[in-house]
């Protein structure tokens, strides 16, 4: 495979992680706060050497053991959450700026520069000094600098984190016709899910410093097995063990069911996610026979719209349901409140569970949409 080989390996803060990109493809990385997302760029980019670690491109050895190709000889560019535009120099020879440096001739020099303030938009403002730009301008341009210098590796650090969400979604689309165009690979770095849906082929989730996902960007988030991954897709998870024909049992015997698993073993360890849209809540045991009641604890109520997410503590693990304000009220819901959930069975999902999804980590961080109307 043409592209980035990387095996990442670092003992503060501890980090595992080994990287295939394929020329022409994008990456993302997901991962929470303090997972090795920005250690893994800092050795990807030249800007930190650890011993153990490799890196290279098409066959050209970048770092291992014995070598180590500096920051401005990788031809791998970072592009990080602020521009960091020199302010000395106008919007021209800030992206003019990297050709330059490699040696280019003035006429590629200055065809790159035009080439690339037009792709991004603002060759009106060639001329202007950083300051009397915009952020989606300043951003427009450091994307065309970074692009300009034609690497082999494009490194994305949350570049639309500092924008508003209308700047950011043009620069995403922006940035997505640029770089599905490249020859090289591009390596993103996000917390954003809309980020990695919208620009990446493939996905790996690390947590504590280990890879716990990866694969095809949808394939992954349709099945997440870890509750960073639910919680990115504004699902819940119930973590526990298989039980035939599709039901996740937890450690303190309450379940979940669904019509139909993703696995075949019982007592495999398996998940159960569902959205907060599947939950009702109830204060007494409710009437009937659903497939699912669990008792808990509210132990939040937040806004999400014009509904409100209720958080509760099952037997330690977390579960949401979305509900009408109306609800909130009529059924007092505040934390301390013992109530009874029911999640609809055909809103399930079951499957197979990495040994990485515990009981104790399960957290969810729900989307919004409309709420059962019974809750």
């Amino acid at each position: 495979m043409s592209g980035l080989r990387a095996s990442i390996r670092c003992a503060t803060p501890f980090l595992e992680i080994d990287l295939d990109v394929a020329d022409g493809e994008t990456c993302a990385i997901l991962g929470p706060n303090g997972s090795g997302k920005s250690t893994t760029l800092a050795v990807l980019a030249g800007l930190r050497r650890t011993d153990d670690s490799t890196v290279d491109y098409d066959g050209r050895s970048l770092q291992d053991g014995k070598s180590f190709v500096p920051p401005h000889r990788r031809s791998v560019v970072l592009l990080a959450q602020q521009p960091r535009l020199f302010p000395h120099m106008s919007v021209a020879r800030n992206v003019a700026f990297g050709p330059e440096s490699a040696g280019l001739s003035r006429k590629e020099v200055a065809a790159r520069t035009e080439r690339w303030l037009a792709a991004v938009g603002v060759a009106e403002f060639a001329d202007r000094s950083p300051k009397q730009l915009s952020g989606g301008q300043s951003q427009r341009v450091a994307i065309a600098r970074a692009l300009a210098t034609e690497p082999d590796v494009l490194l994305l650090d949350e570049p639309f984190a500092a924008l508003d969400v209308d700047v950011a979604q043009q620069m995403r689309t922006l940035l997505r016709s640029l770089i599905t165009e490249r020859k090289g690979c591009t390596v993103l770095v996000t917390h954003d899910l809309v980020d990695a849906v919208a620009l990446a082929d493939d996905v790996v989730i690390i947590e504590h410093g280990r890879v716990v996902g990866r694969g095809p960007t949808r394939e992954v988030l349709r099945r997440p097995e870890t509750a960073f991954a639910a919680a990115l897709t504004g699902l819940n998870m119930f973590v526990g063990t298989f039980q035939a024909p599709a039901t996740v049992i937890g450690v303190d015997g309450g379940s979940v069911t669904g019509v139909s698993a993703d696995a075949s073993r019982p007592g495999v360890g398996a998940v159960a996610t569902f959205s907060p849209r599947a939950v009702a809540l109830y204060l007494d045991a409710p009437q009937g026979s659903p497939r699912t009641v669990l008792s808990g604890t509210v132990s939040e109520v937040m806004p999400q719209g014009d509904h409100a997410i209720v958080r509760c503590d099952v037997a330690g693990q977390v579960i949401s349901a979305e509900v009408t304000w109306g609800a909130v009220g009529d059924l007092a819901l505040g934390a301390g409140r013992e109530v009874y959930l029911v999640i609809k069975a055909n809103e399930v999902r079951v499957y197979e569970a990495t040994s990485s999804a515990e009981p104790s980590d399960v957290d969810s961080a729900p989307d919004s949409a409309s709420s059962p109307d019974s809750a």
